[in-house]
């Protein structure tokens, strides 16, 4: 949910028509990015707010009842389709390539989709790319099974320069000096069905902390623009304060408004 603040950040570049030749989203930055294709400007933080609390949403008996915190029927059917409309026409016809990461459970490699038209194969994606460990079945798609991007590949620029992408804006959500902490040695006991996620899991940190690393060299370089929290969010991975979501919703607008000169210079560079 320090997703919000990628949400706020993507609003402004909206309201001040900022747009890019392509976009690449992993985990949060899948399921909510997508709303910077079809170009619909508070969607995100909006039906966040409105069904945080809704254990059709997020909840520990969704889990147990179907094997996912996040409900996949909710989430990617009856919220998109009925409750709050993803805009499918305009996803399809907006320039911008968009890409989700998720990760392959028999390999622990990362794949990448590029999405098209934001119909039911697009969401599979995006649902496996925010397919969190544990709390969430394997998404089964073309014969491979697929979850969290962000076990194999936590920030997908690298990516993007594999496509020719040579200068690059990085939304993060941890601020500057954030280090990742091993995780604990118990998820290899809880993933013990899952060998290769396991392995993503136990040196997940290892790779965050390189490619924040990377990051920060290319920055120094001028070759990318990084926009990052000023401080800690403070909300959680299922966060159900409206308040919260909102206040990191807010953190996002206020940095991404500040910056916006400098980006202007550095996309016009």
């Amino acid at each position: 949910m320090r997703g919000m603040f990628t949400c706020g950040v993507i609003d402004v570049f909206m309201e001040n028509d900022i747009h890019f030749d392509a976009a690449a989203g992993i985990s949060a930055g899948a399921a909510f990015g997508c709303n910077y294709k079809s170009r619909q400007i508070g969607r995100p933080i909006r039906y966040n707010k409105k069904y945080c609390k809704d254990k059709r949403y997020c909840s520990i008996r969704s889990w147990i009842k179907t094997g996912d915190l996040y409900g996949a029927d909710f989430c990617y059917r009856e919220l998109p389709d009925v409750l709050d409309p993803f805009d499918r026409e305009t996803f399809a016809s907006d320039p911008m390539e968009f890409y989700v990461g998720a990760t392959d459970v028999a390999t622990g490699e990362s794949a990448f989709h590029k999405c098209t038209d934001g119909g039911e194969k697009d969401l599979l994606w995006m649902r496996a790319s925010a397919s969190m460990p544990v709390v969430s079945k394997p998404v089964h798609i073309d014969g491979h099974q697929y979850l969290d991007g962000g076990v194999s590949d936590l920030i997908p620029f690298e990516y993007m320069e594999s496509l020719g992408y040579e200068r690059n804006v990085i939304v993060l959500t941890q601020p500057k000096g954030y280090v990742k902490k091993k995780a604990s040695p118990l998820i290899k006991l809880a993933l013990r069905k899952y060998p290769k996620i396991a392995e993503g899991m136990a040196c997940r940190h290892e790779i965050y902390n390189r490619q924040i690393k990377m990051i920060e060299e290319r920055e120094k370089e001028g070759r990318v623009f990084v926009i990052r929290p000023p401080e800690p969010l403070g909300v959680g991975k299922t966060e159900k304060d409206p308040e919260k979501l909102e206040k990191a919703y807010q953190a996002g607008r206020k940095e991404a408004q500040k910056i916006l000169p400098e980006l202007r210079g550095f996309l016009n560079t």
